[in-house]
């Protein structure tokens, strides 16, 4: 029997639906306008086309979102100049440097300038320790859809064995820590794990983010097992493709997500929710302020 697919894209479009409303009440009853402010450096296609659906996503769920390009030649000191003017900014709730940068920018120092009150990425290292220890913040946005998209299937995380492949600070580590929050074991694998088929198939919950197409096949996969997909790969022929192979997969997997339509709907969707956590913060604290 064939994995039930999670479709990303509908449990986006549910959420996102939900966040509408919400900042049309935040607007409404506290004349708070949730606003994202995105930078893109340069002219990698790919980033230009995440900026675009991040914009339409903003716009469609009543979020502003002012969008500043700048060429590759654009310097570090004037990069940080203007994250400094956005984070003096009451207006702004959010701020996102769009990744990569330029090589000759320092990445790192670049996320710790943004202000971890609007860093609605969840990069910022203070956020990241803050995450570590339980503490309310803003999660990484792709570990968050991950998460939320387990939730929406109404299975029991506790105790569950939960196995990431791929150990980046944007997903890999991250998405580990939210799982354990919730009571699962976790283990990591990597480009150095030994035996990592045996591993793999004890998980009942398989976060594959390693960035290369269709590596883990049938094979690498228990019988029932909730296989997520965070690769994004482009074949030769154009097509995209995720770092498992859904055709085979999709035969042991109770469920499994898609690529396109998993996991990438899901990443802008809590960007949207991180926004709007930030200006409900900020209009709390104004309410405060008032009284």
């Amino acid at each position: 029997m064939s994995a039930v697919i999670i479709s990303g894209k509908e449990l986006a479009t549910e959420k996102r639906s939900y966040i509408k409303e919400r900042v049309e009440q935040l607007i409404s009853s506290k004349s708070v306008q949730p606003t994202l402010a995105v930078i893109l450096v340069g002219d990698d296609p790919a980033s230009h086309s995440y900026v675009k659906a991040k914009k339409k996503a903003c716009e469609e769920a009543g979020i502003k979102c002012i969008v500043e390009q700048y060429p590759t030649s654009l310097t570090e000191s004037e990069l940080v100049n203007r994250i400094d003017d956005f984070n003096k900014d009451c207006a702004i709730d959010g701020i996102l440097v769009q990744l990569p940068l330029p090589k000759h920018i320092n990445e790192l120092a670049i996320i710790e300038k943004i202000s971890p009150e609007k860093d609605v990425d969840g990069f910022h290292p203070i956020n990241i320790g803050r995450m570590m220890i339980n503490q309310e913040t803003f999660l990484p946005c792709t570990p968050y859809g991950i998460l939320e998209m387990i939730k929406s299937l109404k299975v029991s995380i506790t105790g569950k064995h939960v196995v990431v492949i791929g150990r980046s600070n944007i997903v890999g580590k991250p998405v580990g820590q939210l799982f354990l929050k919730e009571d699962a074991t976790i283990t990591y694998c990597h480009s150095k794990t030994k035996n990592m088929e045996e591993i793999t198939k004890r998980a009942d919950i398989l976060i594959v983010a390693v960035g290369k197409p269709n590596i883990i096949t049938a094979n690498f996969v228990k019988d029932g097992a909730i296989v997520i997909d965070v690769g994004v790969n482009r074949l030769e022929n154009g097509k995209l493709c995720g770092d498992v192979n859904f055709q085979e997969v999709k035969e042991v997997a109770s469920y499994i997500t898609p690529v396109p339509g998993g996991v990438g709907p899901m990443t802008i969707t809590m960007l949207l929710q991180n926004t709007l956590q930030s200006a409900s913060k900020k209009a709390n604290k104004l309410s405060k302020s008032s009284t």
